[in-house]
């Protein structure tokens, strides 16, 4: 249970078996031999927050429904795709800023605290690392609430920006019918159609969330940053991951170079399986909580 006693939101994590005995025993082994734990999370450290995923069987968006994420050149070169990402995002953006914490979020931050965790890497954009109090921090895809310019570089807080939405679309209204990944929600052409969207306050350009959209490349400096933790740590740990996508998976690639043990906590198969030191197959928020 999390702190405010709320239980787990499951409905996006696919079932599983409770964590086993000797599992425990194994994470816990690998976690006290390490004295500058690397982390990676995903997605399927957030589902218990009640955010849905890409990727997992059965309760993913894609084991969902055929609708793909936004593509970074579609947001850049067309208008009407950033008029009904915003529209989306604009329904959407009141539930998904809500979410809040869980228990690995906040095991997590403990273990930084403890100075257990030398780094932790998030492939997540939904603050909920940083709304748990960590801060040896990378957000490797960025973070949906900052939203900046393409053209000046000036930024602003999502929030901010949700109040300038409704100055401009005083009248609009829309009913999603279902909740996507990454704030996202289901509209309509035609309830999008009518949709305003601001442009930068300072030069007029573009704004953009603060993230890495699909086809869109991390940034080198920050890959560089990352790269430079995991040379201090002496172990990997990922948790709540597949790992297909590539900008996360270099980082497990250089951990294996670097004959770094790697442990792997994730309902389902990932990348790593073949070459990690210990996978195991249970839900985060029910594992990490057992280990000291």
């Amino acid at each position: 249970h999390s702190e405010s006693g709320t239980p787990p939101n499951l409905a996006f994590v696919p079932a599983c078996q409770p964590p086993d005995p000797m599992e425990v025993q194994q994470l816990q082994h690998f976690i006290s031999n390490s004295k500058r734990l690397f982390v990676m999370t995903g997605a399927g450290i957030s589902t218990e927050s009640g955010i849905p995923d890409y990727r997992s069987e059965g309760v993913g968006l894609y084991a969902r429904t055929d609708k793909r994420p936004i593509m970074h050149t579609e947001f850049i070169h067309s208008a009407s795709a950033r008029q009904r990402y915003w529209a989306r995002n604009f329904v959407g953006w009141p539930q998904f800023s809500s979410h809040q914490p869980n228990t690995s979020h906040t095991v997590l931050r403990d273990w930084e605290k403890l100075g257990k965790l030398h780094w932790l890497v998030t492939q997540n954009v939904d603050a909920l690392h940083t709304k748990a109090g960590s801060q040896r921090l990378t957000e490797l895809h960025g973070c949906l609430h900052r939203v900046f310019c393409l053209n000046c570089g000036d930024q602003m807080l999502r929030s901010e920006l949700q109040e300038h939405f409704k100055a401009l679309n005083p009248t609009w209204k829309a009913e999603a019918f279902g909740v996507a990944p990454d704030g996202d929600v289901f509209l309509t052409d035609e309830q999008v159609r009518d949709f305003k969207v601001p442009a930068c306050r300072k030069c007029g350009g573009i704004l953009k969330p603060d993230v890495t959209f699909f086809g869109d490349s991390v940034s080198r400096e920050k890959v560089d940053f990352v790269h430079q933790r995991l040379a201090e740590s002496d172990s990997m740990l990922v948790a709540g991951s597949s790992m297909e996508v590539y900008s996360g998976y270099r980082f497990a690639l250089a951990a294996q170079e670097k004959w770094l043990p790697i442990a792997v906590l994730n309902i389902g198969p990932t990348r790593l399986d073949h070459f990690a030191t210990l996978k195991l197959n249970s839900r985060c928020g029910e594992l990490l909580p057992l280990i000291d």
